[in-house]
């Protein structure tokens, strides 16, 4: 049970049972950021039983309600006696409970967590309480233009593949979810062979591992080894490419995207910098061109996303109704340019250094740095001196003009989708440059 250094000031150790605790040593901090990692979100609820869509973030709500030894108030009590914050959030694959405390609260931080996660009692009155927490939850979505445009963009990119599914869950999936549902999606996924503990700040990796093997006791036995997702089956080329979801705002909502690479990609560094040059701050094109020299929109940028098996290029814009067809057409005017022409030397230069310093400066607060630990290590099985921030930093330094370019005519040349929120009230009714964004 030796400790691995898989970068500076980082440590790993698999212990028996599959519970993989990965820290870093933060300098001058004097707190602990601890998150608990679990590898299951809403992709893995089609599978796991019939009626269990949102189960995962159901169970975001529901383990915090009490466990064997804490009730609810306890958990919270404990927590706010430290000046602790407690909380959680759940993803298409990725679930993480996390606390930020003192440095000197790590070992109770690590406790709570792993109570919560994996002694929670789900007692039956606790799920009707949260059942209507999360209809809440869901009814807010409702009114949030932006979030039914990404759960709409989602559903027409990805059709009938789990992560099409939103992560929420539907009223109609909370309202029959059971407590019968919710407890064999817990004893099935929430175990420690699939879980992270990663924690940051002023901490020694030994004594980490000692508050784990306290909190964890007979958990850590057996041979059992960390469990890694499987790619799955692709989604199959959307059926539908256009949506339109009639509301009566005063804003129109447009998200456009394509299928792009699984986080894994060696070419991930490239799609970076592609998204960057044309949405990612004030000096990318879109920003340039639709907000700053024309006025047609507040808001414009373009965002990634990576998953085991596939990806998302997506750009958004929410801009007055009347404006969406110039809007749109500008758009779909840098798309097509840079995916015939690529980017210039001085757009390269400058979205390098961009990446470089979100990259450094995102990483000023310790669960910045705990939340890097857990996602590389579910996402790529660890920190290696290939991927620890000085790597990182030199793989953004090696991407070229030609990668980005090859990046760009492969994925902006082929099928669109594009969901629309806004006061229309079907296709037919959008401006024609939208329908014509997707052909």
């Amino acid at each position: 049970m030796e400790a691995d250094h898989p970068a500076p000031g980082v440590a790993r150790t698999v212990l028996p049972g599959g519970l993989r605790v990965v820290t870093e040593h933060v300098a001058g901090a004097r707190s602990a950021s601890v998150g608990l990692w679990v590898e299951v979100g809403s992709r893995d609820e089609p599978g796991s039983g019939a009626g269990t869509h949102g189960a995962a973030h159901y169970l975001e709500h529901l383990l915090f309600k009490g466990t064997r030894r804490r009730s609810a108030r306890a958990i919270a009590e404990e927590i706010d006696a430290v000046g602790g914050d407690l909380n959680a959030f759940t993803g298409k694959e990725h679930t993480c409970f996390y606390a930020h405390v003192l440095d000197r609260d790590m070992p109770l931080a690590v406790d709570v967590l792993g109570d919560v996660v994996l002694d929670a009692v789900m007692a039956a009155g606790d799920v009707e309480l949260e059942r209507d927490v999360v209809l809440s939850e869901i009814a807010g979505r409702d009114e949030d233009p932006e979030d039914l445009l990404a759960d709409d963009f989602d559903a027409l990119l990805f059709g009938e593949h789990p992560l099409g599914l939103p992560v929420i869950g539907t009223e109609e999936s909370v309202r029959g979810m059971t407590r019968d549902r919710l407890a064999d999606f817990h004893a099935r996924h929430y175990v420690p062979s699939r879980s992270v503990l990663a924690v940051a700040g002023n901490v020694a990796h030994a004594d980490v591992l000692a508050a784990v093997t306290e909190a964890y006791g007979a958990r850590l036995t057996g041979g059992t080894d960390p469990w890694r997702r499987p790619a799955g089956a692709l989604p199959a080329d959307p059926a539908d490419r256009l949506a339109v979801r009639d509301e009566d705002t005063e804003q129109a909502h447009l998200m456009l995207g394509v299928p792009s690479l699984r986080r894994a990609d060696e070419r991930w560094p490239a799609l970076q910098v592609l998204s960057t040059v044309l949405g990612g701050g004030m000096s990318s094109r879109l920003f340039q061109q639709v907000r700053e020299q024309r006025g047609l929109a507040y808001s414009v940028y373009s965002a990634t996303t990576g998953y085991t098996d596939t990806g998302t290029l997506a750009v958004y814009v929410g801009c007055a109704p009347e404006r969406l067809g110039a809007a749109a057409a500008v758009v779909s005017a840098e798309l097509g340019d840079l995916a015939a022409h690529g980017v210039t030397a001085p757009e390269l230069a400058r979205a390098r250094g961009q990446l470089r310093g979100e990259l450094v400066l995102g990483l000023e607060e310790t669960s910045a740095r705990m939340t890097r630990l857990g996602r590389r290590e579910l996402d790529h099985g660890g920190l290696d001196r290939a991927t620890d921030l000085a790597g990182t930093l030199d793989r953004i330094d090696a991407v070229d003009a030609e990668q980005v370019a090859a990046l760009a005519s492969e994925l902006l040349t082929g099928p669109r989708v594009a969901a629309v929120v806004g006061p229309y009230g079907d296709v037919d009714e959008l401006p024609g440059e939208v329908q014509e964004m997707i052909s």
